[in-house]
């Protein structure tokens, strides 16, 4: 179990950020073939994005709920994520290939999504969590003095 940071947190990034939500809606649950090797691929690309701090992948969160799981990742900048999605070296482009050409053969049977979204500014705030979010992916730091309100938080 990861250790609680006891008290009120923050992130430490400024500036521009580039958030990128993917998703996948499983379909056909009967249908292992066509949803398990994508619901298996996003682990292997995070993980190789983790251990490549010059990709300008800064971390990122899972969440699952009702309508699939959910990634939430955060980038230095789009131009970094886009630079990924296309490198014919990385794991993106053969796990998008193979992607495709299952959803020819089994239509409808898992559906994928993904949000792209340029931020200027993030406030944040954890309370008796691990540290996690933004906080995880770009450092953690106290909330005091100033940065007690969330106003100020989002103001920098």
């Amino acid at each position: 179990m990861a250790r609680i940071a006891r008290g009120r947190w923050t992130h430490t990034h400024e500036g521009d950020l580039t958030v990128f939500l993917i998703g996948m809606r499983i379909n056909r649950p009967w249908r292992p073939d066509a949803w398990l090797p994508v619901f298996l691929a996003m682990p292997r690309m995070l993980r190789e994005l983790a251990a490549d701090p010059a990709s300008g992948f800064l971390g990122h969160r899972l969440a699952v709920g009702a309508g699939g799981p959910l990634v939430v990742q955060y980038w230095r900048r789009p131009e970094d994520l886009y630079r990924y999605a296309a490198d014919t070296g990385a794991l993106h482009r053969p796990a998008w290939t193979a992607f495709n050409r299952r959803a020819r053969r089994v239509p409808g049977a898992v559906g994928i999504w993904h949000e792209t979204h340029q931020v200027a500014r993030a406030e944040s705030v954890y309370v008796d969590l691990p540290v996690q979010g933004l906080a995880a992916a770009t450092g953690a730091r106290p909330v005091t003095g100033r940065l007690d309100r969330a106003a100020a938080r989002l103001a920098g």
